[in-house]
């Protein structure tokens, strides 16, 4: 059986390369419209900035809500089976409400 240590290894290890994946899709936005965004990198834009990756990590923890009730499930075996199926699907989800929220919220309204 699954131990909590060895949940926390996989999912840990992995935000790692969540959050790499997520921090280069910011820099390809800021360096393919690098004029666009230029005024708004500044100090103040900075908090808003931390709140939004705080909050992308916020939802990369919700994995735990599936993962300790299935360790403890018959089915273990093939949660186990499946766990990297459901980082990459997270992980692309993640980009594609990244690239919205790029696109529709800030985007537009950087001057």
């Amino acid at each position: 059986m699954a131990s909590v240590s060895s949940s926390l290894r996989f999912w840990e290890f992995r935000r790692l390369f969540y959050n790499l994946v997520l921090t280069t899709v910011v820099v390809i936005w800021i360096a393919a419209s690098w004029p666009h965004f230029r005024p708004a990198l500044h100090l103040s834009t900075l908090l808003p900035l931390f709140v939004l990756a705080l909050l992308a990590n916020l939802c990369y923890s919700v994995v735990y809500i599936l993962e300790f009730p299935l360790l403890r499930s018959k089915p273990q075996n093939y949660w186990l089976r499946w766990r990297p199926g459901v980082w990459v699907l997270g992980t692309l989800f993640a980009v594609l409400l990244e690239n919205y929220w790029i696109a529709d919220e800030i985007y537009p309204f950087v001057s």
